[in-house]
């Protein structure tokens, strides 16, 4: 499969009101929560098989394999074909325009103090 940025436009980004909700710590959790909904337990890391089988759980259903391959591959930094936690933490922060922008703002403010 070529490597294509995904079409998220299935994809609603729900994190900036977890974000507001949850606060920094909650959604690290509940991030924590979806990675561990997603991953193949027996290899402990989301791969494009564990990822189109737990889809559904967090609303990603409507999007093509070569989306979820996308997805994996946007996110895989060590070049594994697979991502682990962080990984998939951070694929979860970029795929969120708004909370990257609300991230910026914590970090000028965490900065300045």
């Amino acid at each position: 499969m070529a490597s294509q940025t995904p079409q998220h436009s299935h994809f609603h980004d729900s994190l900036p009101f977890m974000a507001n909700k949850l606060g920094g710590d909650g959604l690290i959790d509940e991030l924590c929560n979806g990675f561990n909904l997603l991953k193949d337990c027996d290899k402990e890391v989301i791969t494009f098989e564990s990822l189109k089988r737990n889809s559904a759980l967090l609303g990603l259903n409507g999007l093509s394999d070569e989306d979820l391959f996308s997805m994996v591959m946007e996110g895989d930094f060590d070049g594994d074909g697979a991502l682990n936690q962080m990984e998939f933490c951070v694929l979860m922060f970029r795929l969120s325009p708004e909370l990257m922008e609300g991230s910026q703002l914590w970090l000028e403010e965490v900065l300045q103090q």
